[in-house]
């Protein structure tokens, strides 16, 4: 009987074992050391930008500085991009409106988005939360003209379906620059709009090894 009996809890053992160990294998493997880097190609990186001011958009592209995307890769099928660290930097001097010279002139109007000590719009994220497959909500401080506001952008990973990491990734957000203190029509033309809330939109695409 005792030997039946230690037969059975060996039995119950190595089966503790088996589920521990298998349960091990499926948890998220996140090696910290370990980073996708951007894929380094001669393009020029852009972000698009609109202002609403009004009843009108002001639709305009700037170019961008010091991005940097870390990702951890990962060993398991989990969400790539989870441990996502985000930064980079929009010169104000270099927005273009498509529309014409005139509208530039306008949107690099001095303290509307360039101050005096010409300080780059800056991003950096402090934290990201999984919305889906390849959606994430990306929490950071962006700085307009050396002022840090709290934001949060979403981030869509593009992939396709057997890769385990996205190839690409786009950005996009919106915020109020009346945070900033800046109201876009009275920077500009001298009066504020009857409609004071000024909304700057973001969208960018992000090419990845």
């Amino acid at each position: 009987m005792k030997k039946i009996k230690n037969i059975v809890w060996s039995f119950v053992a190595l089966l503790i074992i088996i589920v521990v160990s298998g349960y091990t294998k499926s948890t998220s493997v996140l090696p910290k050391n370990e980073t996708v880097l951007l894929k380094v190609t001669n393009q020029i990186q852009t972000i698009n930008l609109f202002v609403t001011h009004g009843h009108c958009s002001t639709p305009f592209r700037g170019i961008v500085e010091n991005l940097k995307v870390d990702v951890s890769k990962r060993l398991d099928f989990g969400n790539p991009l989870e441990n996502m660290e985000i930064s980079f930097e929009v010169d104000p001097n270099t927005f273009n409106v498509c529309a014409g010279d005139e509208l530039t002139e306008r949107v690099k109007t001095p303290g509307l988005f360039i101050n005096e000590n010409k300080d780059n719009m800056t991003f950096k994220s402090t934290q990201v939360y999984t919305m889906g497959l390849d959606w994430y909500q990306v929490n950071g401080k962006l700085s307009i003209k050396g002022v840090e506001k709290d934001v949060k952008l979403f981030v869509t990973g593009i992939r396709y379906p057997k890769d385990m990491m996205a190839s690409s990734l786009v950005v996009e957000g919106q915020m109020n620059l009346l945070d900033w203190g800046i109201d876009y029509d009275k920077i500009v033309y001298g009066e504020s709009d009857s409609v004071p809330t000024k909304w700057m939109h973001i969208n960018m695409k992000i090419d990845m090894l």
